[in-house]
């Protein structure tokens, strides 16, 4: 059974009344893989906006594994202490990561995000050393439309990132780029100017189904209900 553990910050935790990405992943992946897989990780709710914690099991749907490792108001750094024994733990074969924003937003600049990116590699190959990794760049938000400075740090991130790919890439773990959709709009595709809505959700699970596809041939390509 191939097991893909979802990391990433509040693009994937969700919040309460939330179908998530993850949902759209675990969708796609029935429909289109071909073998039996699951979604693994050691949390598994939403994150409650009223109580301000991550205690919400209130799922759109939550009929699906509901696994993850993903956080409100974590990036990179935080998840560099946490990913090995959640690898080790949970035997995962594939990392599909979205991380980024929120560590340009409060905690580092790109090129110390840059090397969080390495850490965070590092361990989670200690704990599994052929495990296969996916990885989202950073998708601007509305901050980056009036703050120039902030949105320079996410341009240099993702060229930084792009470089970590190709570094660390190597054929029994292999670390694979996802194309952000062309398509993604903020306006459209977002209900605050950060964080998916159903459009955006679907568009963030078919970055990660197309990267695999293309460079794996793991499922078909992605359609939307």
């Amino acid at each position: 059974m191939l097991r893909f553990m979802p990391v990433g910050d509040s693009m994937t935790i969700g919040s309460a009344g939330e179908h998530t990405w993850r949902y759209r992943m675990w969708q796609h992946l029935r429909d289109t893989s071909g073998g039996p897989f699951t979604l693994v990780g050691p949390r598994e709710t939403l994150y409650d906006k009223a109580a301000d914690a991550p205690t919400s099991y209130e799922y759109a749907d939550p009929d699906f594994p509901r696994a993850h490792l993903a956080g409100w108001g974590e990036g990179w750094q935080h998840m560099v202490p946490l990913i090995g024994e959640a690898v080790r733990a949970h035997r995962a074969d594939v990392l599909l990561v979205s991380l980024g924003l929120i560590d340009l937003g409060f905690y580092t600049n790109a090129e110390q995000t840059a090397q969080n990116v390495r850490a965070f590699v590092a361990e989670a190959r200690r704990a599994n050393p052929r495990i296969r990794m996916v990885v989202l760049p950073v998708i601007p938000n509305v901050r980056a439309e009036s703050d120039a400075p902030f949105a320079t740090e996410v341009t240099r991130f993702n060229e930084l990132l792009a470089k970590a790919i190709a570094d660390l890439d190597e054929p029994r773990s292999p670390l694979l780029p996802a194309s952000p959709p062309s398509s993604y709009d903020i306006d459209h595709d977002t209900y605050d100017g950060t964080h998916p809505n159903a459009s955006g959700e679907h568009k963030i699970a078919s970055a990660f189904a197309e990267a695999m596809h293309q460079a794996w041939g793991l499922g078909e390509p992605y359609e939307a209900d």
